[in-house]
């Protein structure tokens, strides 16, 4: 199967979550091959970047995440999975599926390629997926129900979409966002370690 263009991944995804055939996410990856790692990326790393404290509920879709980026910065370019992780049925209804489309669609209204030399080589996918690691590390580390690992987890989203996109502007939007919470949780923790020090 070919493809999808930049300009339909909405649609695309769309009707692949409509359309007959397995909904698993060895089926999903057949489908967007190589840009199979930025679209499980959104999948993955959406429900943490969330405005709601998770508790730490998420931490294996961020531990998966940090895998699959590993893999990329080794210089895979199709996803590669267990068998057994391959043959796990996706959620394809619900209002994270159907609030995720529409953000796609929307970000497809406003984006339009900038800078596309900068995206499918080895380089930038050696960027990419230390990006990604880095931001699902930090959102793993967040102090529970904190709500702190919400920007580290946006950047992530908006950094996989930029690149599925081929938008340098949104990429550089996820880079800040990501940078920004790192930044919040170090200065929260810097906070909570003098005031524990207080105390003693």
């Amino acid at each position: 199967m070919p493809e999808p263009d930049r300009a339909s991944v909405s649609r695309d995804l769309e009707a692949w979550l409509h359309g007959d055939g397995d909904k698993t996410l060895g089926a999903l990856i057949d489908v967007f091959g190589k840009r199979s790692f930025a679209l499980v990326f959104v999948l993955l790393m959406g429900v943490p970047a969330l405005p709601l404290p998770t508790g730490g509920a998420t931490h294996v879709f961020e531990v998966i995440t940090v895998l699959l980026a590993l893999e990329l910065i080794a210089g895979r370019e199709e996803i590669w999975l267990p068998e057994r992780w391959r043959r796990r049925e996706l959620a394809t209804e619900g209002r994270f599926v159907t609030g995720l489309l529409k953000v796609i669609r929307f970000l497809e209204r406003f984006s339009r390629p900038r800078l596309t030399p900068a995206f499918g080589h080895r380089l930038s996918n050696v960027g990419f997926g230390l990006v990604v690691a880095a931001g699902s590390i930090a959102a793993f580390v967040a102090p529970p129900f904190s709500g702190l690992d919400t920007l580290p987890a946006l950047g992530v989203v908006l950094v996989s979409l930029g690149v599925l996109l081929e938008d340098f502007v949104l990429v550089a939007v996820g880079l800040a966002a990501g940078a920004a919470g790192v930044v919040l949780e170090l200065a929260v923790g810097k906070a909570l370690f003098d005031w524990a020090k207080g105390l003693l």
